[in-house]
């Protein structure tokens, strides 16, 4: 409550909001005024019969200026069919076949060039003849594999945890959520509460979509995301003379607002999939690198309200300005998502 906090911690929100102008205006460059505008791509390798394969791939048409992801298949796995070309959504997808022979995919190099440049991972999915499933996620520092035999849990989990914790660090939304939460709540105790049903929230929700309980379209769930940002931006601005049902119990608010969010993520999950035999692995792993990602994020915060106490800026920042700006771009998404879904 940024009015009735003592001194002490008014100071440290004072700073916190602060980081707030620096995060505003990350936002605010090229490319940032997206929440999610690099979504991971995708290769699927189906193995049929006589080592004919399936290919698909999969990329958002958004992208850095100047990258270009290309996947680079074996060179003993010539294609037999001319690509095919879709377009959903923001999404392209790409199909053709290759032919791999009676050795099949097993030992088989495959590499994403552009990884860098494009700043995103591409999972790796791979079903081969015999039933089993290898599923990896090809990352900038680590272009390329080799296809193994069998996915190791270990693999499923450390592939999966990334990806969680890499999505939750790269949507400016649920991060300017957290930060709201953070300078509604007075005192640690009530912010490990509010955190903590947020992250209840969010992590029922993702469960059940992800598993296909639910299955709500993403556009207007995005749009009550940034919605839900706004909300709390706007109530971060009222006079503090009256405590609100917000500012009196955060926890409930945050709960309810993580089941909108953990609907968001979903989508994201949905994005990269989840591999057969190990979903309830890769969805534990998910979870944890959300919860992670949130986690550094908050004891980030707190030690830069920290430091910044003891820093005098030569230009200091009226605290409601930066909760305008917050909301200004809560405001922003809100717009721009709902006129993508109309």
């Amino acid at each position: 409550m940024i009015a009735s906090r003592p001194p002490r911690a008014r100071s440290g929100q004072a700073a916190a909001i602060r980081l707030l102008a620096a995060i505003a205006f990350a936002c605010f460059l090229p490319g940032g005024a997206l929440a999610h505008p690099l979504a991971p791509a995708l290769l699927q390798l189906e193995e049929r019969e006589a080592g004919l394969v399936d290919v698909l791939w999969k990329r958002s048409s958004l992208s850095v200026p100047g990258s270009n992801i290309e996947p680079v298949l074996p060179p003993a796995c010539p294609a037999t069919t001319p690509a095919t070309f879709e377009e959903q959504g923001v999404a392209v997808l790409v199909r053709w076949t290759i032919d791999c022979g009676t050795a099949g995919l097993i030992g088989q190099p495959l590499r994403v060039d552009g990884l860098g440049p494009a700043k995103i991972d591409t999972l790796v999915r791979i079903a081969l003849s015999d039933g089993r499933a290898i599923q990896r996620v090809l990352r900038r520092g680590e272009p390329e594999m080799i296809v193994p035999e069998k996915a190791g849990r270990f693999e499923v989990f450390s592939d999966y945890l990334t990806i969680g914790f890499e999505h939750i660090l790269s949507g400016a939304d649920h991060l300017l959520f957290v930060f709201g939460l953070f300078l509604l709540c007075s005192a640690l105790g009530p912010l490990v509460k509010t955190i903590t049903s947020f992250t209840v929230g969010h992590s029922v929700t993702l469960s059940l979509a992800a598993l296909g309980y639910t299955n709500l379209p993403s556009g207007p769930i995005e749009v009550l995301i940034a919605a839900s940002v706004l909300a709390l931006a706007v109530e971060l601005a009222r006079d503090t003379e009256k405590e609100t049902l917000m500012r009196r119990y955060p926890w409930p608010m945050a709960l309810l607002f993580g089941l909108l969010h953990g609907m968001g993520f979903a989508g994201a999950l949905r994005e990269v999939g989840l591999p057969q035999g190990e979903i309830p692995m890769a969805l534990f792993s998910f979870n944890v690198g959300i919860e992670l990602g949130q986690l550094v994020f908050v004891l980030g915060l707190a030690v830069a309200a920290a430091i910044l106490r003891r820093i005098a800026l030569p230009i200091p920042m009226p605290q409601r300005a930066a909760v305008y700006v917050m909301g200004s771009l809560a405001a922003f998404w809100t717009i721009e998502r709902t006129v993508a879904v109309f």
